[in-house]
């Protein structure tokens, strides 16, 4: 339990590890409390690129959950970086994505360039676009096919949900686009891009990524960019990743709970607290 210990931020995952679609897990209010009172700093972090920064703290908000703008990092942020530092020259984007999407672009000095012919971008940006029209789809491939930059905000196949039904997220979308153009993407965001944890490390001047436990659901996104980056990777049972999928997989994470209460009791309580016996060995 000595890597635990070592904790002094979390970056925490939403859908899938502090709520499910729309519902706020019983557990996830005392779990933040016990961060506020050890101290522990807090990073919501998610891939989901459908909503804006905005967005994200009116939908915490509305759970009872106290979030501000300054702890949100997305994709949304990991692709402005990437565009500034590895793309300079990139100015105005066509952005296959929501208003949310194309607004925050906007207002990170951006020029989101619309559908006239005769407005030409610099690069092609594809989030998870609940809003998908194909005309903007066309447009997109048409822009690609000329050999503009191709980014993907992150590589998540579906989102999750608590509905029946299997909702196509933004790596299904490059797939189509791919397969249209003959392009493949020119980079891809979002976890388990290892520069999604130094987007973290940014606005935490001083801390160490071994100070950071990574808390998610999913092995190939949350736990996978753990490992890249040297983070501590927590995987909670609560939303897309089971024990089947962690037996079938090429490495373990660091530690694994059913869900972010126990890790909370853990963080208090040490190892007395109630976590799965497959993590004994992986810690």
């Amino acid at each position: 339990m000595s890597r635990l210990s070592s904790i002094k931020h979390v970056a925490l995952d939403l859908d899938g590890t502090l709520y499910l679609g729309g519902r706020l897990f019983t557990w996830t209010p005392g779990f933040l409390q016990a961060l506020r009172e050890l101290g522990i700093g807090r990073t919501f972090f998610t891939n989901n690129s459908s909503k804006s920064t905005k967005k994200y703290v009116e939908t915490l908000n509305k759970l009872g959950v106290d979030a501000t703008a300054e702890e949100i990092y997305s994709s949304t942020h990991s692709t402005f970086d990437y565009l500034r530092e590895e793309l300079p020259g990139v100015k105005k984007v066509y952005v296959l994505g929501t208003p949310g999407l194309r607004e925050e672009f906007g207002e990170n000095g951006f020029e989101v360039v619309g559908e006239e012919h005769d407005e030409n971008p610099d690069a092609v940006v594809v989030g998870y676009d609940t809003t998908l029209e194909y005309e903007h789809v066309c447009r997109a491939a048409w822009w690609i096919s000329k050999g503009l930059p191709f980014v993907a905000t992150h590589p998540d196949r579906v989102c999750p949900t608590d509905k029946p039904t299997l909702m196509v997220d933004c790596a299904a979308m490059c797939a189509m686009l791919s397969v249209a153009t003959g392009r493949e993407l020119t980079a891809v965001l979002g976890k388990p891009d290892p520069r999604m944890l130094a987007g973290v490390m940014k606005r935490q001047p001083g801390l160490k990524v071994e100070e950071i436990g990574v808390v998610g659901d999913r092995l190939y996104t949350d736990m996978a960019m753990a490992y890249g980056a040297g983070a501590m990777g927590i995987l909670v049972l609560s939303g897309e990743a089971t024990l089947g999928d962690v037996e079938r997989a090429e490495r373990r994470p660091d530690l694994i709970v059913e869900h972010v209460g126990v890790l909370g009791e853990m963080l208090a309580k040490g190892p007395r607290a109630k976590a799965l016996g497959l993590a004994e060995s992986c810690i």
